[in-house]
């Protein structure tokens, strides 16, 4: 996420807005459907194995032998996080996760949010990683699909990085996608090279957000299309590239933080619903933590 500390609450990171505009790549068909199960692989699908995914097709919470529930903590993004079927459920061959005003009087939070992760379930390195989703507009919506190192061998955030697939604020018609390091968050290096890029999307329309991780570069995609790629540098500081480890995904529709600000409840729910979750790798490198 940007700017988010795991341990301590984050201090808002301003960001500049690039102008990606990206089209829709040939082939890839956009249907509002759930059953609507396309692949949107870069590239030939035969160089690619899948090693992992969840198409929710059971009725109720979220597969515990993938999932956990992310618990809740300072950090802006699980301030809320609650582990209920109000904010997080598998419906219809579809995961809903949404971010409500929380109506139990036994829990002294003022909002509830769905925040699931695959963390010490399931971990990887290089490959894949592909989610179909589509996303509400609200004040204060914050959803996110997102990586996170299993082990952190580098040290604390940001140190061990982070690699942020999607995220969207508010009522912006852009989504981000975003790199966090040592090297980018502490050294200040964000041009060198530049750490994320912006994209436009249509709210309530289903798009494909991707990478390919590669032992030199990060390849960002939405819908089979190439946003833009953070290489591993030379010549710089060794915390540029700490992408060298296992990671696990993070799904998460939060509410405000100081980086989307004020909620606003009369846009109250809000929701990302997720299609499927899909983890390829190349047919000559298999390196996965199940």
């Amino acid at each position: 996420m940007i700017e988010k500390n795991l341990g301590v609450h984050h201090v808002r990171l301003r960001m500049r807005q690039g102008a990606a505009l990206l089209l829709l790549a040939a082939g890839t068909t956009l249907l509002g459907g759930c059953a609507h199960k396309e692949l949107a692989l870069q590239g030939k699908a035969s160089d690619w194995k899948l090693i992992w995914a969840d198409e929710f097709e059971k009725d109720g919470a979220p597969d515990p032998a993938k999932w956990g529930f992310a618990p809740r903590k300072k950090a802006d993004w699980a301030c809320y996080c609650a582990d209920t079927l109000a904010t997080t459920f598998v419906q219809g061959g579809q995961l809903y996760m949404r971010g409500i005003v929380n109506r139990d009087p036994t829990d002294t939070v003022k909002y509830k949010t769905a925040c699931i992760q695959t963390k010490d379930k399931f971990a990887f390195k290089y490959g894949r990683v592909e989610v179909r989703a589509k996303l509400d507009k609200g004040k204060g919506s914050w959803p996110a699909i997102w990586m996170m190192p299993q082990a952190a061998k580098y040290g604390g955030w940001p140190y061990s990085g982070e690699i942020d697939i999607m995220e969207q604020l508010n009522y912006d018609s852009v989504f981000y996608q975003t790199l966090h390091s040592g090297y980018i968050d502490r050294l200040n290096q964000k041009n060198n090279p530049l750490y994320f890029s912006t994209a436009p999307f249509e709210v309530g329309e289903y798009n494909v957000y991707g990478v390919e991780w590669y032992p030199d570069r990060l390849d960002f995609f939405v819908n089979g299309r190439k946003t833009f790629t953070y290489p591993k540098v030379t010549g710089v500081d060794p915390s540029q590239w700490p992408f060298d480890e296992d990671f696990f995904i993070i799904l998460d529709q939060a509410l405000g933080g100081s980086w989307a600000g004020k909620i606003k409840e009369e846009d109250l729910p809000v929701q990302m619903v997720v299609d499927w979750v899909r983890v390829y790798q190349q047919k000559d490198q298999r390196r996965a933590s199940l």
